[in-house]
């Protein structure tokens, strides 16, 4: 009878965190609603084992960079301009003040390092070497060769650095190497500029408009940061101000500091901004219906590339790694052409969407893409799960050892899926 409480009791939590509201969610957790710009959770989720007698040998991967500065100057200057304008007209409250100190403060910090690496991205590259060691010895053993490349941008040549470093460390006896190169880019970051035009069409840019029209509220927060409320209607960009200072309280946690601005919004404000970020990354890189479903094809190649190593690979038999290291815009799409869970899906209501796809789960800073393969001694049956953020996913392919798949299958689904797109 115990016994069957405590299962009953481990079902029921289960359930509760899976019936949690994205509000919800980040009302317990504002880091969340950062996003894009979340720091990478380090993974709890156990490793199902592998079936009787399969062993790892193989692993390809597509990971994000860790956590870095902003990347735009106005992320920077734009708030910083506007609160000193208004701070030497004597118009600014003392959290007006406050919020002006740090601002400043991290307009500092990250003078010259716009877009750079920051430790804190540096550690999760190391963390995710680290486990990825520990969950799949036998593919990092003595000789196994590692072919890690990472996009032209420093902070993924730093990104891949580390891991890579991490690697050696453990086991100096690995034979790696690391490229970066222009070479690579056509499907490391690929333009995609077909795509990229219908991305940024005029009828894409009207749902985000109307969305964000009743979801960007600021005249709470300008009250809080001004004394004078005219002063804020003739002079201030409310709404801008407002993302502005989101995205620095945001993106704070890509820092060792304990600085804070997300104490200047509500829970409420927290997930409305959230909400307009949700959807612009839907409509632009998944599969909404807005573009047609076309957006994760973006990454085709590097879904090409993906399936040609891994065939070179089963082919010469022996133990190797492929890294890659690039951005979110091509993780996401990425996810969202694999069809991992559920990220493949289509929702037409944007003001549902939220409760459907929840990007913050699929592309933190650092996040990765893991297809790690499996053989057995005497088949010819090679076996692939796929791990998003080192958890395992659910793939569109029928299997009878889930969460494991048999490489044939998926292999054929996504060369197919690819064949179709090019006769489009």
């Amino acid at each position: 009878m115990k016994k069957l409480t405590s299962i009953f009791l481990l079902l029921l939590f289960v359930w509760t965190v899976q019936a949690q509201t994205a509000r919800e969610e980040i009302r317990a957790n504002r880091y969340l609603s950062a996003n894009n710009y979340y720091a990478y959770p380090t993974p709890t989720a156990k490793q199902t084992a592998a079936p009787k007698g399969y062993e790892p040998f193989y692993i390809s991967t597509y990971m994000r960079h860790g956590s870095r500065y902003l990347i735009d100057p106005n992320d920077y200057r734009f708030p910083k301009q506007t609160l000193l304008k208004a701070d030497s007209l004597n118009k600014l409250t003392a959290t007006g003040k406050n919020t002006l100190d740090i601002v400043l403060r991290m307009a500092d910090m990250a003078e010259g390092r716009l877009g750079e690496l920051t430790s804190v991205g540096a550690r999760q590259h190391r963390g995710i070497a680290k486990r990825m060691y520990t969950n799949f010895p036998q593919i990092f053993a003595d000789g196994t060769e590692v072919d890690a490349r990472s996009t032209v941008v420093i902070r993924c040549i730093l990104s891949m650095t580390s891991e890579c470093l991490q690697l050696q460390a453990i086991n100096p006896n690995l034979c790696i190497k690391n490229d970066a190169s222009y070479h690579d880019m056509y499907y490391m970051n690929p333009p995609a500029k077909d795509l990229s035009k219908i991305a940024s069409s005029d009828k894409v840019k009207k749902v985000q408009k109307d969305f964000e029209a009743t979801h960007v509220r600021p005249e709470r927060l300008m009250k809080t940061l001004f004394t004078d409320e005219a002063y804020v209607k003739a002079n201030v960009d409310e709404a801008r101000l407002m993302r502005r200072l989101f995205d620095l309280a945001c993106n704070m946690q890509s820092h060792d500091t304990d600085m804070q601005l997300y104490s200047l919004f509500t829970d409420e404000e927290c997930y409305d901004l959230w909400s307009c970020n949700n959807l612009y990354w839907y409509l632009t890189h998944a599969c909404s219906p807005v573009t047609d479903g076309l957006m994760p094809y973006r990454e085709a190649d590097l879904l090409r590339n993906i399936l040609d190593r891994a065939d070179a690979a089963l082919k010469e038999g022996k133990k190797q790694a492929t890294l890659r290291f690039g951005h979110e815009s091509c993780l996401l799409p990425l996810v969202a052409l694999l069809e991992l869970n559920h990220y493949g899906e289509s929702y037409p209501d944007v003001e549902k969407l939220s409760e459907q796809w929840r990007a913050y789960d699929i592309f933190p800073m650092a996040s990765n893409v893991q297809f790690v393969f499996f053989h057995k001694k005497g088949s010819n049956d090679v076996l692939v799960k796929v791990l998003l953020n080192e958890k395992e996913t659910k793939l569109p392919v029928k299997t009878d050892v889930a969460p494991y798949y048999h490489w044939k299958d998926v292999e054929s689904y996504y060369r197919e899926k690819l064949d179709k797109y090019q006769h489009i």
